[in-house]
């Protein structure tokens, strides 16, 4: 009779149950490994049997059958070894087993050919998955134990060799389960803060407003006017996150293998600033097993292109999608992933090739700037809440000793007016902040007095807004409300979000919808 023993792949970021059916038929001795796994599943065999060796083991000279069920899903990894292992020497009769119950235990680990556990990424997903599938004690590489002991109800027991794990399996050697003491708090300590930058008051003020609800935002300006400081500012002002945003987040770092403390949750908000020579599937996810890109790697925090004119047209088309869905299906022929995409999107150019226009010093030609500027086309302005003019800093205000407002009270208005929004939303799933208003909620919370009417529709006939940028319009609104703590949009918020969008009021800006 095969034995069984649960192991866990992943989908996307999401983990899910995986039983390991091993079974020994009499005949020409061979390991068949079936299940719809990848090359490191078909390789494991070596592995395992090497590493079974190493400890004293015998392997058995049969037909090996493994099965990884459900056998109709595609599966990869290396990290399979481990349940394999136990699966094969429980079959062939060499482990017995004492006061345990194996349907409790779940196996996650890579195996060298000493026998020794490797660590391995993706855990955090597993170890959920482990939860939800009612399994009550997890094995994991020693050096896993922390990144599993995140998942609180879940007993984590840490091995880095085969032996030691068959030894308590059997009762030979008591070791009790790892309990360290994690701090899923981490202390917000930036080097960097709003209080550097000078002269741009009114700006600040707008990417307070981006920050608070959540908004996209473009800054135009000449070279060294700021728009790269700022915006490396922006993480410095941006609410905490809760356990449930801090888990998502280190599950698609986990799966990606970019977690570097292991005993942490990420309480800080991703900040990702890809170069513009980054390929489409850096920027939106790929490779051979659909790994996430830098979309996904900004989720729940911020999304940086400087220089976004430079970017390929393609690929910066291509976050079109993205950006309104929330969300983004990879595809390729070894797998299909989904993951979250719900970043904040900042965005910062020259307004010419030369990076002088409206200057003396600019000697671009019309046709010159219209055709730099139409690099970033229609749509993706149109998914751009914020779009303001960065002008040059003053020497004046540049000398000013006189200190600046710091992040610290930029985020305490951020956070107040976050709470105010996760008051409102508290029983809507999927939205935490205004900018991800369904025109539901848009109706129900951002209702307009007739003058607020009367102002927004002026603008709406001379510029030709779309129906995406008015709903764009009420939502900033909303949140230059909240930012008073008003409950009613007023007509100087509908003022304010006129003046949000500083490129319509540019004759030279060509809109392609």
């Amino acid at each position: 009779m095969a034995s069984i023993t649960n192991s866990f792949a992943i989908s996307g970021i999401e983990g899910y149950l995986v039983e390991m059916e091993t079974d020994t038929i009499y005949g020409q001795p061979s390991v068949s490994i079936i299940g719809l796994g990848d090359r490191a599943i078909k390789e494991a065999s070596e592995r395992i049997h090497a590493a079974i060796i190493s400890k004293g083991y015998d392997f058995p000279k049969m037909k090996i059958v493994i099965n990884l069920a459900p056998g109709d899903i595609k599966k990869k990894g290396s990290h399979f070894d481990l349940s394999m292992a136990i699966g094969l020497l429980l079959r062939s009769d060499q482990i017995l087993l004492k006061d345990i119950d194996l349907k409790s235990f779940g196996f996650i680990g890579e195996l060298s050919l000493n026998g020794l556990i490797r660590p391995c990424t993706g855990v955090l997903p597993m170890v959920i998955a482990a939860k939800k599938a009612g399994i009550k004690s997890i094995v994991v590489p020693k050096e896993n134990v922390s990144e599993a002991s995140l998942v609180n109800g879940v007993n984590v027991y840490g091995f880095d060799d085969l032996k030691l794990l068959i030894d308590f399996l059997e009762g030979k050697v008591k070791i009790d389960k790892d309990v360290e003491i994690i701090d899923g708090k981490t202390v917000l300590n930036y080097p960097i803060d709003f209080s550097d930058v000078k002269g741009q008051d009114v700006l600040i003020e707008y990417i307070v407003v981006a920050a608070a609800g959540g908004h996209n935002m473009l800054m135009v300006g000449t070279p060294g006017c700021g728009k790269s400081m700022i915006a490396k500012r922006i993480p410095t002002i941006l609410p905490s996150m809760g356990e449930e945003e801090a888990l998502e987040v280190t599950k698609i770092y986990s799966v990606a293998g970019l977690l570097k403390d292991r005993g942490h949750l990420i309480t800080q908000r991703p900040f990702r600033a890809p170069h513009h020579s980054a390929s489409l599937n850096a920027l939106i996810g790929g490779g051979n097993n659909a790994m996430p890109g830098e979309v996904s790697l900004a989720h729940n925090g911020v999304l940086f292109l400087d220089e976004v004119a430079e970017f390929n047209k393609k690929t910066l088309e291509a976050l079109r999608q993205p950006m309104e869905d929330k969300s983004v299906t990879v595809a390729r022929v070894n797998s299909t992933n989904t993951y979250p995409t719900n970043f904040m999107f900042v965005s910062a150019m020259n307004p010419c090739p030369c990076g002088y226009h409206g200057t003396k010093k600019c000697r671009c030609t019309d046709y010159e700037v219209l055709k730099y500027r139409q690099k970033v086309s229609g749509p993706i302005l149109d998914r751009i809440d914020i779009q303001k003019y960065v002008h040059t800093v003053d020497f004046m205000e540049l000398t000013d000793s006189k200190k600046s407002i710091t992040s610290e009270g930029l985020r305490k208005r951020v956070e107040n007016a976050r709470s105010i929004q996760r008051s409102r939303y508290k029983d809507i799933d999927g939205v935490n902040c205004n900018a991800q208003m369904t025109p539901e909620l848009i109706r129900e919370y951002c209702e307009l007095d007739e003058e607020s009417k009367e102002l927004l529709k002026k603008a709406y006939d001379r510029y030709g807004y779309s129906a995406r940028t008015y709903d764009k319009f009420l939502k900033i609104a909303r949140t230059f409300a909240d930012l008073d703590d008003s409950p009613n949009i007023r007509k100087r918020d509908i003022a304010n979000v006129l003046l949000s969008r500083d490129l319509d009021k540019e004759k030279t800006m060509m809109h392609t919808v």
